[in-house]
């Protein structure tokens, strides 16, 4: 589900920026949104299950190509998520 379509870029180039994308559009359409009229930040806090797994795993790695960043040992081998 990567967000690039041919010839659209991101305005945003920071490394994480293409996860923070499929994040956001993840949430975006998951039924939490849609159907509950919740922000995607309180939807990132809720546990019922109306925030689809591949939005969760996509969280937990947008987390850890953030940390990644600031890990001294990381910073050779590169980010994760990629």
């Amino acid at each position: 589900m990567q967000y690039s379509e041919e010839g659209e870029r991101l305005a945003d180039e920071s490394p994480c920026a293409g996860l923070r994308a499929d994040l956001k559009m993840c949430l975006l359409n998951s039924d939490c949104v849609q159907k509950n009229k919740k922000t995607p930040k309180e939807c990132l806090r809720v546990t019922d299950g109306s925030v689809p797994t591949e939005c969760q795993v996509l969280r937990n790695t947008f987390f850890e190509c953030k940390r990644s960043m600031l890990d001294n040992r990381r910073r050779f081998r590169g980010r994760k998520g990629y």
